[in-house]
């Protein structure tokens, strides 16, 4: 019976403090539970988007995490920044690869994020073709960059979801790539110059930091296709980038188990 009533307690406590705190933009206009952080959810521009608060007094300037792609999906990282006062966000633009209307939205997004108060940048987190999105809006505002954080990233739209390497590239994502960008044929799709590998001197101007964390087996998204092209070509442009390279492990599973190595590189890109 004392259990029983602690629970409710506790549960009601809970959910006085949800109610207590503010949504920080008001269109994020239901709460749910990130992991034991608050989140705050609704549509913007029709898109799903999502704001989580640190529990306790946000870290210095109100600096975050936006998630790029695949919300939710190994958050270890996200909660172990959200512990130290960060703030983690996302805006759903899938699947537009980042192609103008996508950028678009994101700014608007973006300019709202700056009325709550967020910090002026971000730490990108970019999976899969999470990194793809990453770095086109590092590219377009360097500015707004804290450092990009990308996990098996693809960097080259020829090795995925084109398939032209060792993969088995997507036939459906292909197409729909196509649409997103307005071509008509093939050949005209395979001239595409705005992947991450071909803008390497864009992205080193933006003066950020760079981790990758990739699995040297990848089957689909190779990691001699993407990361360690755009690795070669960085450093030799002077740009920083670590590659942590986790032997043996294919596309999945996703991050590092214990997230130390990136909750350091986050925190130390703001410092």
């Amino acid at each position: 019976m004392k259990r029983t009533l602690l629970f409710l307690l506790l549960l009601a406590g809970s959910a006085l403090y949800a109610q207590d705190k503010k949504s920080p933009l008001p269109f994020l206009d239901s709460v749910t539970d990130f992991h034991g952080f608050t989140c705050y959810e609704g549509r913007f521009e029709g898109r799903k988007a999502c704001v989580v608060v640190p529990n306790g007094e946000p870290a210095k300037g109100k600096p975050w995490v936006w998630r790029t792609r695949f919300w939710g999906h190994e958050p270890q990282s996200d909660s172990a920044l959200l512990a130290r006062g960060y703030y983690v966000v996302y805006c759903d633009v899938a699947e537009l690869f980042a192609n103008e209307e996508a950028l678009g939205i994101w700014d608007r997004f973006y300019q709202q994020l700056q009325k709550a108060g967020l910090h002026q940048k971000a730490a990108m987190f970019g999976m899969s073709r999470g990194g793809f999105y990453a770095y086109r809006w590092a590219v377009r505002y360097p500015d707004r960059v804290a450092c990009v954080y990308a996990d098996a990233p693809v960097l080259d739209i020829r090795s995925w979801p084109l398939g032209e390497g060792k993969g088995p590239g997507s036939a459906e994502v292909w197409e729909t790539f196509k649409k997103d960008f307005g071509y008509k044929t093939e050949e005209e799709a395979r001239r595409f110059k705005g992947n991450p590998l071909d803008l390497v001197p864009e992205i080193v101007k933006g003066g950020y930091p760079m981790l990758h964390i990739c699995g040297d087996a990848d089957e689909f998204v190779p990691i001699d296709e993407n990361t360690d092209p755009f690795e070669k070509k960085v450093l030799a442009a002077g740009g920083r980038i670590q590659v942590i390279r986790k032997p043996g492990v294919k596309h999945h599973p996703h991050s590092l188990k214990d997230p130390a190595v990136i909750v350091t590189f986050v925190m130390s890109a703001y410092r």
